[in-house]
């Protein structure tokens, strides 16, 4: 039993897939009072954070429409709980869950985001993301990282803290605007008008198609999406 802390873009399909049915697994036992591994540590931590369990369901779920599974199993947490409270440990620090998933993988297909083996390569991944929640912090990360003033674990630990937080509609839009201008070839498409789950989706076409591999290894073109509905972002 394995709910991983870094994005799911690093996940391949079998540990994406395996892992959905973790959540609803642990889910299960946290509000039908199911004995089944009801003392793991995978699910003594989430215990309390069921909003945030839902929360990264909905990433989760994200990324497996952005590989093309469909998913037909919602999960809504109690609407009253407030914002979501994440678990305060890791099992493995973020950084080495890459390690764990780079042996894991020996031999196997990877995820759609190779595995990062220094901070500028998980910055890479990470900006817009980054962006879409805090814009000072996306422009102060980037020259520490340039001139190695951040390791890579603080910086893992970081990044996987910053992306837990859903980001205002202002900063998300600000995010899209800049993944859109460098993935458009339709330059004067008024995209202020369009709903964010459509421009999302044209992106996602647009990287596709133009085989933009900047805007296909990014974390934010999976991850946004539990951000981009009309309802509550973790409605699964």
């Amino acid at each position: 039993m394995r709910i991983w802390d870094i994005d799911p873009g690093f996940l391949n399909d079998k540990s994406l897939l395996g892992e959905h049915r973790e959540i609803h697994g642990i889910f299960n036992i946290l509000t039908q009072g199911k004995k089944g591994y009801a003392r793991h540590p995978e699910t003594l931590r989430w215990n309390g954070c069921l909003p945030a369990l839902c929360l990264r369901h909905a990433v989760l779920v994200g990324e497996m429409h952005l590989r093309g599974f469909n998913h037909q199993s919602p999960m809504v947490p109690d609407r009253t709980a407030g914002s979501p409270v994440w678990p305060q440990t890791f099992i493995d620090p973020p950084h080495h869950q890459v390690t764990l998933l780079r042996e894991k993988y020996r031999s196997k297909p990877m995820g759609r985001i190779p595995l990062p083996r220094n901070s500028h390569t998980l910055w890479a991944a990470h900006k817009y993301s980054v962006m879409a929640r805090d814009p000072a912090l996306y422009s102060d990360i980037g020259p520490r990282v340039a001139h190695k003033k951040i390791s890579f674990p603080d910086l893992f630990s970081l990044v996987v803290t910053i992306l837990r937080q859903p980001p205002t509609p202002g900063r998300r839009f600000n995010a899209l605007a800049h993944m859109w201008g460098y993935a458009t070839d339709k330059p004067d498409l008024d995209i202020r008008a369009l709903p964010p789950l459509d421009l999302l989706g044209l992106i996602r076409e647009q990287t596709r198609t133009q085989e933009i591999g900047y805007l296909d290894q990014s974390t934010a073109l999976g991850e946004l999406e539990a951000f981009c509905r009309d309802e509550e972002p973790w409605n699964g």
